[in-house]
């Protein structure tokens, strides 16, 4: 098949490029710096540059800003939008003047979708929470409905569309690199109450997630990139120190990440509920890593 990527040279975008390369897809990649694309993949700066009469049998949008990469400030929060509304609504534009329109699109989304339910500093209950949780007005759910409301109109088009809301992603990069550096100096611990869920997913299955939207033609609309196993912030913090033989014995109290990272730390570190993946769970989909240590040590004992 022939795939157009956006975000494809970031920390999921580049896995999944690889994937695909070796599954003998034609791969092209919108991306503002072309020169980090390497063949056999191609590169695009704009979408003006596909001609009409181009054919991507699937789109898989995963452009954005990184949510942790700076502090909230009003600034910033308007950068995360842009940066996702933006290119999800130039693809739209695009796929309107299309002459043959893809088959699919998979848009990158995330479990903040659901927002931080009763508790804003705790676990918010052991309820599980599958696709068909309700969202809520905490700015990062507000992000992600307006991300998916743009993709969705491609839907409209006839174009059948996966929401992929992924959760903390498991791998060589992303969120675990800016977790390790203190619990590699025996300086880890839970954050605040260590109540909050951390639904997590090991990169290979977040990966085979996707491949399991192109390949299953019932799979539509919210799809939670997720593991099956969530679990709370105390028992990551506890299973990482394992793994890394350190200990875990100094926890950062929630006064200190809402002094040092404001509202961003409240709603990403703070406060977390227990999302499964339903829905890849029904279909068929099967976990490569679906308990939280060997995970941990597949990605870290290397």
């Amino acid at each position: 098949m022939k795939l157009l990527i956006t975000g494809g040279t970031g920390f999921i975008g580049s896995h999944l490029c690889r994937r695909l390369l070796q599954a003998q897809h034609q791969v092209v990649v919108l991306s503002r710096q072309p020169q980090r694309v390497h063949q056999p993949m191609a590169a695009i700066r704009d979408l003006q540059q596909i001609d009409s009469s181009t054919h991507f049998d699937v789109v898989i949008n995963l452009a954005g800003e990184a949510i942790a990469a700076k502090r909230w400030s009003e600034g910033q929060k308007h950068e995360l939008v842009q940066s996702r509304v933006a290119t999800t609504a130039g693809l739209i534009a695009y796929f309107k003047r299309a002459e043959h329109k893809p088959a699919l699109l998979i848009s990158g989304s995330a479990i903040g979708y659901y927002g931080l339910g009763n508790g804003a500093e705790s676990g918010s209950g052991s309820a599980e929470l599958d696709e068909s949780g309700v969202a809520d007005d905490s700015f990062s759910s507000r992000l992600c409905q307006q991300w998916e409301a743009v993709a969705l109109q491609a839907e409209g088009l006839g174009i059948r569309t996966c929401l992929l809301r992924t959760g903390i992603v498991l791998g060589n990069g992303g969120a675990l690199s800016k977790m390790l550096p203190p619990f590699k100096f025996g300086l880890g611990g839970r954050m605040g109450s260590g109540h909050q869920w951390m639904p997590w997913v090991h990169i290979a299955d977040l990966v085979g997630i996707i491949f399991h939207c192109m390949a299953d033609e019932s799979v539509r609309g919210p799809i939670n990139g997720c593991g099956p196993n969530p679990v709370e912030n105390r028992e990551f913090s506890r299973t990482l120190a394992e793994v890394l033989r350190r200990p875990a014995l100094l926890p950062l109290p929630a006064f200190v990440v809402r002094l040092l990272l404001g509202q961003m730390g409240r709603e990403l570190l703070l406060s977390g509920r227990r999302v499964v993946p339903r829905k890849a769970l029904d279909t068929g989909y099967r976990f490569q890593y679906p308990q939280l240590e060997p995970a941990l040590r597949e990605v870290l004992d290397k």
